[in-house]
């Protein structure tokens, strides 16, 4: 029997039965994730292994340079081929490492493989996919049809044209994007900023010389992401901002900073705090959901950061206080009533009861599951920090209102972790069944599987 099985993860016969016959079935809402919209458009033909799987995978990066690889092989300009070898390389001592289970359900899923991978398989491997993938029978849409997406939520900065979004017409597929407006919020680096204003203003055609016309640009841009069939917005931020700096302040702030003046931190969480808030309430006017992904500690390989950039593998769980960031500026969007659908998801689990409760302190009449903890998140999106992650919202809030979970990938075939999810929720239940906690019901938990599992997304991201 192949190690990917029917039962994977599967351990008792009530399990078993709410997988197959409940979640198996259900479409996949992947609202949150980092595919290419040009890619989708195109409907792109992947040549290789290397290029639907390994590129621009930073999961895999990691694993490889604790694997001692050469950088050439993660982000560097080695043979198509040899990086995918050091990655074979690199598979046998990921066991227990979420990768092992991801890479062979990835393989079997996609190309029918059961192999192990090694470095002794991987030229088989390389072969056998790569006959597959020249065929034209895994281009990006097929591969989206074949688990059945009905919604990508991809992510895109303010000043993105959209173009492709604009071009895709697919039955059965929407393909929305994501407000993501992280550099507005960077008031502090200097250039960088500087030149991400600029490109705002020449894509809003509003000057962004004064706080109000940076605030009439992204007014702007939000109405073009609207048009597009825009559903949410997304911030990823270390923190949540403790302060809201008023509008005479946030003023003066954004003209220091747009002349060249330093800002100090603690100006910058005001400023930050201004300009959520403003967000927010754009948000709850045009009916998008508000996703905060909160507390990562990036780039701090400092010699790789200088020598390669951003987004290759050297960022860390941090470890500052989110909780009165969160109170400040939930509470303020409350007592304007401007508070949008809130998806909150943090990075450290030592947070996941206070996330829960704070979530908690916001529902809303008429409104089931407005307020959300998320989906076990980067490096809790496996079978630990998920199971922490449920038991959560289970202890906490209520299961049957969540609306599950999403790829945040950027390769076609991260798809499986919504398998790999559904999965780990049944098997939870068909535990709770095998100890006596809850009735062994299959109407009661294959309705709350196919809600968790779809229909709490599908109904949560509805335009």
């Amino acid at each position: 029997m192949s190690f990917i099985n029917d039962d994977l993860l599967l351990e008792t016969p009530v399990a078993r039965t709410l997988y197959h016959q409940f979640a198996a079935k259900q479409p996949v809402i992947d609202y949150h994730c980092h595919l290419s919209p040009k890619d989708i458009t195109e409907n792109r033909q992947f040549e290789n292994l290397f290029e639907i799987w390994l590129e621009g995978d930073h999961y895999k990066w990691r694993a490889m340079r604790a694997n001692g690889e050469a950088e050439r092989f993660c982000t560097g300009d080695a043979d198509p081929y040899d990086k995918f070898l050091a990655f074979a390389r690199t598979v046998p001592h990921t066991l227990r490492n979420p990768l092992y289970h991801w890479t062979h359900l990835e393989l079997e899923r996609y190309f029918g493989l059961s192999d192990l991978l090694s470095e002794a398989t991987a030229p088989r491997i390389w072969e056998a996919a790569n006959a597959q993938l020249t065929s034209g029978s895994l281009r990006a849409r097929d591969i989206l049809k074949q688990w059945k997406v009905e919604l990508v939520g991809t992510t895109d900065d303010p000043t993105d044209s959209l173009e492709y979004h604009a071009q895709i017409d697919e039955p059965g597929l929407k393909v929305v994007p994501t407000f993501r407006p992280d550099k507005a919020f960077a008031i502090g680096s200097g250039t960088p900023w500087q030149t991400w204003v600029d490109q705002l203003a020449e894509t809003s055609g509003e000057a962004c010389d004064t706080l109000d016309s940076l605030k009439a640009a992204l007014a702007a841009r939000m109405d073009h992401f609207s048009a597009h069939g825009c559903l949410a917005s997304d911030h990823g931020l270390a923190a949540c901002p403790t302060e809201i700096a008023s509008d005479v302040e946030a003023a003066k702030l954004f003209e220091r900073a747009r002349s060249g003046l330093s800002i100090s931190a603690r100006e910058v969480d005001a400023f930050a705090g201004h300009l959520l808030i403003f967000l927010g309430e754009a948000y709850a006017r045009l009916g998008w959901a508000m996703q905060l992904h909160l507390g990562p500690i990036r780039n701090n390989n400092r010699g790789l950061f200088d020598q390669l950039g951003p987004d290759i593998g050297c960022d860390s769980i941090g470890d500052r206080l989110q909780i009165d960031g969160l109170a400040t500026i939930l509470g303020e969007l409350s007592v304007r009533n401007a508070l949008p659908k809130t998806i909150l998801y943090n990075l450290n689990p030592r947070d996941n009861y206070a996330f829960a409760t704070m979530a908690a302190n916001f529902s809303e009449e008429g409104v089931p599951g407005k307020m959300q903890f998320g989906s076990g998140w980067w490096f809790l999106d496996q079978l630990e920090g998920m199971t922490w992650q449920l038991n959560t919202i289970s202890n906490l809030g209520l299961l049957s209102h969540f609306i599950g979970m999403l790829t945040d990938s950027r390769s076609f075939m991260s798809f499986p972790r919504h398998e790999y999810f559904r999965r780990l929720l049944c098997n939870l239940l068909g535990e709770d069944v095998r100890r006596g906690h809850v009735p062994d019901d299959l109407d009661t938990l294959g309705a709350l599987v196919e809600r968790v599992s779809y229909k709490n997304a599908a109904q949560y991201f509805s335009s």
